[in-house]
């Protein structure tokens, strides 16, 4: 074959491969965003329910077949909460054990991490492993153990139950997510913050801390968000006057031989708002927090 006649050849085949490559291309955005699009709905559907059932009558909640869009929209639901004021006493336990339950949480697990991020001590691989591995235990399985520890010291149906067995449970995942963040601070400054003469209290206080504020709105956040959202516990651990909203929508809605699907889909909706709105607020430090907590140390 002569030159001549391979260089057509070898151009028609480069064509080929390109238009092939193309076509593959735009095969896998297509199977991308119908990825997408099946994940989105399957994610937000629920959602979405939820919020129809929130805003519809009850004849229509209840209608066959179901309709995706109401046809009348309707503010009773929202109404009726107002007129409840067991909810009033839910969202207050919620505030303040979420809220108590993510301080706590931050401030225990900002000095563990830095421990394990910045000093070198026999046992320090060994506990960090161990806090690891407090993960792998189901949380419902530990919960006839602290009913009956907190039952003998006199904590149940407390506040003090709540926020202590929720810290136990977000301890070791902000332990982790900050040590991560704190991995990615060089050690120069602190080096260069001795040579200055600087205690170790004021380098982690007025150094390290400003520095990890990402990190510690991200632990901040998941802690409030595990506090907030929690059943099991608020439901076990608490009394009538301290539970949270997850038990007490259940226990204000849910009846025996009928459930209010309208009312409770509706006191759900404003249930989620505050962790909706601090999320959203808090994006910005949420994402690098946990982008550098996910840093390898």
């Amino acid at each position: 074959m002569t030159t001549a006649t391979a260089a057509p050849e070898r151009t028609a085949a480069a064509g080929i491969a390109r238009r092939a490559a193309r076509r593959r291309g735009r095969g896998g955005r297509i199977g991308a965003v119908a990825a997408v699009v099946v994940i989105g709905c399957f994610g937000l559907l629920p959602v979405y329910w939820l919020v129809v059932t929130a805003f519809s009558p009850t004849g229509d909640v209840f209608a066959f077949p179901p309709r995706l869009v109401p046809a009348h929209l309707t503010l009773a639901h929202f109404d009726s909460l107002l007129h409840t004021p067991k909810l009033v006493r839910y969202l207050v336990n919620s505030v303040v054990v979420s809220l108590v339950t993510a301080v706590l949480s931050v401030v225990v697990s900002a000095y563990c991490a830095y421990s394990f991020s910045k000093f070198r001590y026999r046992g320090r691989r060994s506990l960090m492993y161990l806090v690891l591995a407090s993960q792998m235990f189901p949380q419902a399985l530990l919960l006839i153990t602290i009913y009956l520890v907190f039952s003998a010291t006199g904590l149940l149906n407390s506040y003090g139950a709540l926020v202590l067995s929720f810290t136990t449970f977000t301890l070791p995942l902000c332990i982790w997510m900050l040590k991560g963040f704190f991995d990615t601070i060089p050690d120069e400054l602190i080096e260069a913050a001795r040579v200055d003469g600087a205690a170790h209290r004021v380098v982690i206080h007025r150094i390290m801390m400003p520095i990890a504020t990402p990190g510690l709105i991200a632990a901040g956040l998941f802690a409030f968000i595990r506090g907030w959202n929690d059943f099991i516990f608020a439901l076990t651990l608490a009394g009538p006057d301290r539970q949270t909203l997850p038990p007490g929508l259940v226990n204000t809605y849910v009846g025996e031989f009928q459930t209010a699907w309208p009312d409770l889909m509706a006191a759900s909706l404003v249930s989620s708002l505050p962790v909706v709105v601090a999320f959203i607020v808090l994006q910005r430090h949420l994402v690098a927090g946990l982008a550098s907590g996910a840093v390898k140390g």
